[in-house]
């Protein structure tokens, strides 16, 4: 079983500031840049139990398949947990929101039939890690669902998304990097690569350095 709220001493991650912010930009970008349909595709044909990594405010909770038999929904972030709640008492399949951090999930080992990660793997403070403990949980076999930003562009985006990285991004943004590469981060963590697409956000309008999406699925190998 997962841990519950009050056994957590401390939050693995502060930035009130920036999730009140995320809050409001992420609730109009469900229709304005299109996150709604996307985070349909995303969580569309998913059975079982499944483990959502930094569910931020909730929004994936909503576009659960009924085939889902529950979520555990691991957001480390205080304020946004607590939208994460309430989201989840609106949800038509069974949510549970606890606190904890991607690089140490509070779950045991292959308890998962699924793992979601959406626009998390930029924020995370060791990717590798994370990833790691993403494969311990999942079931052989087990599906992942991703849906990040990372590097993308020519070479005059990629050098700003650096030196973005560099500079003043990542603590404006609480602990989000523009240049980090999702699709190579799973492969190298031991990850059977399935269909993915790239997706630029917003569908419609200006390039920003955060645009460059991909949406896709991986899977961890039956014989590890």
């Amino acid at each position: 079983m997962p841990l519950r709220s009050g056994k957590v001493p401390r939050d693995a991650v502060h930035h009130p500031l920036f999730a009140r912010y995320y809050a409001r930009i992420s609730v109009a970008a469900e229709t304005r840049m299109g996150m709604g349909r996307v985070r349909e595709r995303l969580l569309d044909g998913l059975s079982g139990r499944v483990l959502e990594i930094g569910a931020g405010n909730g929004l994936n909770f909503a576009h659960y398949p009924g085939t889902v038999s529950e979520v555990v929904a691991i957001e480390p972030e205080r304020r946004l947990r607590q939208l994460a709640v309430e989201a989840a008492l609106r949800a038509d399949v069974p949510v549970d929101v606890v606190p904890g951090a991607a690089e140490a999930l509070p779950v045991k080992s292959e308890g998962f039939d699924a793992a979601v990660v959406s626009l998390v793997l930029c924020s995370v403070r060791d990717v590798r890690r994370a990833l790691g403990e993403l494969r311990r949980v999942l079931r052989p076999g087990g599906e992942v669902r991703f849906f990040e930003h990372g590097r993308g562009g020519g070479r005059v985006m990629t050098f700003s998304q650096r030196a973005l990285d560099r500079t003043v991004w990542p603590a404006l943004n609480g602990g989000c990097h523009l240049s980090r590469e999702p699709v190579r981060a799973l492969r190298e963590a031991g990850f059977e690569l399935g269909p993915y697409r790239q997706v630029l956000m917003p569908e419609h309008g200006p390039t920003l350095p955060a645009s460059y999406c991909v949406l896709g699925t991986a899977f961890r190998p039956l014989g590890g």
